[in-house]
């Protein structure tokens, strides 16, 4: 269980929290996180549960364009031309995140939370997941306009369980 987070999250969220991180005890694997949209939830979420801070390796927290080029690796070219929230940036920032970590396992986030700019649309979030040697897997979500804070429950949801497939 969650210890400081525990209040605000829902039932679910907190038992695959604790599976992943069983799953990767027992596996003997490190975590990573890449989050954008998310803004560093779901590292807070892997180290809030007492005993599990061998599992999660870092956590980087890349909000800005600039963030994700000088921490991540990622060309700014291709920021530009694939857009921030993109299947490419996710899958950038997954593998950045193996290569600048000593993780076997990195999950990234890349979306919009909320309302944004003209044109973005809400809920629209790239997951990637990238295991260290082996395949990097991509999901893309479309959430809806339900909110901030149900659009980062949801990527909770799915990020976990990426990083469980991904350990599978």
């Amino acid at each position: 269980m969650t210890e400081t987070l525990s209040p605000a999250l829902p039932e679910d969220i907190e038992r695959l929290t604790e599976r992943v991180l069983k799953t990767a005890h027992d596996a003997g694997l490190t975590l990573a996180t890449a989050e954008s949209c998310t803004g560093g939830l779901i590292a807070s979420l892997l180290t809030d549960v007492e005993g599990a801070s061998h599992v999660f390796e870092r956590g980087f927290v890349v909000y800005s364009e600039e963030a994700k080029c000088e921490l991540l690796g990622l060309a700014p070219g291709m920021i530009e031309q694939c857009g921030v929230v993109s299947r490419d940036v996710a899958i950038a920032m997954a593998e950045g995140a193996i290569a600048g970590s000593h993780a076997d396992v990195a999950l990234s986030v890349t979306g919009f939370a909320g309302p944004g700019a003209e044109g973005d649309e809400p809920g629209l979030v790239h997951f990637a997941c990238a295991r260290r040697g082996g395949e990097t897997l991509h999901r893309e979500a479309h959430f809806g306009d339900i909110g901030r804070g149900a659009v980062r429950l949801a990527c909770m949801r799915t990020g976990l369980d990426m990083m469980l497939r991904a350990m599978a």
